[in-house]
């Protein structure tokens, strides 16, 4: 029930995942998934390693095709290959740990490839994009250069450049810092929380507990494949209901 006087906003899930299933050979790697992701809601997925975050961030563009229930977004249900999976994923950007940018192309050609090549966009639009995107995180003079010539927190803000020419619906962050060295953390982290606060629809997993509990709506806490938690992040932190949970930011607190 509503407190008195609160308004409570009506629902309106971009994304819902009922009933999910994966499998890895005999490794069951999400178990009975459900969750519903508002328009302009953050979830951040936290867990110790191995609990099913990465698979379940990577099911929702289908990147791994799931076993069993059914996953809708924008009201539509996650196409398995071809034509409608392509189109899909133009909506859903995804910026992963290890950045995947081509590395035989410069930075400019890597943003503007899929606009290009998936939305045919006029490759003086797709520059201009671009090259806004760039400046806007601090890369504007790199966009000459190839993959290997950047640091690490610039080839993930490029990344991140990438997937969001595409004007995506949902962005997918799985592990972006994790493979960042700690003075490059921060950069990457400030754009997140500026795409947070300006509205865009995310998912996060991460271990950056600090970004959970400043920008998540709610924190998504796994454990063995299972959804075991969801809370917002004061609660979640100064008191989740679980022992699992309880468990787990003992270890993070110790470390």
């Amino acid at each position: 029930m509503a407190e008195p006087g609160k308004i409570t906003m009506p629902r309106d899930p971009l994304v819902r995942l009922e009933n999910v299933e994966k499998h890895f050979g005999r490794h069951h790697a999400l178990k009975s998934i459900n969750l519903e992701i508002d328009r302009g809601e953050v979830i951040v997925v936290i867990g110790p390693s191995g609990s099913g975050k990465s698979t379940l961030c990577r099911t929702m563009n289908g990147l791994e095709r799931i076993d069993g229930g059914t996953i809708t977004i924008d009201g539509q249900p996650l196409p398995e290959e071809g034509r409608a999976l392509a189109r899909l994923r133009a909506e859903v950007g995804m910026v992963f740990q290890q950045f995947n940018l081509f590395p035989n192309k410069t930075v400019l050609e890597n943003i503007i490839f899929a606009p290009r090549k998936v939305q045919r966009q006029s490759k003086t639009d797709a520059i201009e994009k671009a090259r806004q995107l760039l400046a806007r995180f601090g890369v504007a003079d790199q966009q000459e250069k190839f993959p290997a010539q950047l640091s690490g927190g610039q080839q993930q803000r490029v990344a991140i450049a990438r997937a969001l020419i595409m004007e995506p619906k949902l962005m997918l962050f799985d592990e972006a810092t994790s493979a960042l060295d700690p003075e490059m953390v921060r950069g990457v982290l400030d754009i997140m929380q500026q795409l947070a606060a300006e509205g865009m629809t995310m998912v996060v997993v991460t271990h950056e507990m600090g970004f959970a509990r400043a920008s998540a709506d709610r924190v998504v806490f796994m454990d063995q494949g299972q959804i075991v938690e969801i809370a917002a992040p004061n609660t979640f932190f100064d008191s989740p209901r679980s022992e699992r949970a309880n468990m787990f930011l003992r270890d993070i607190l110790r470390n």
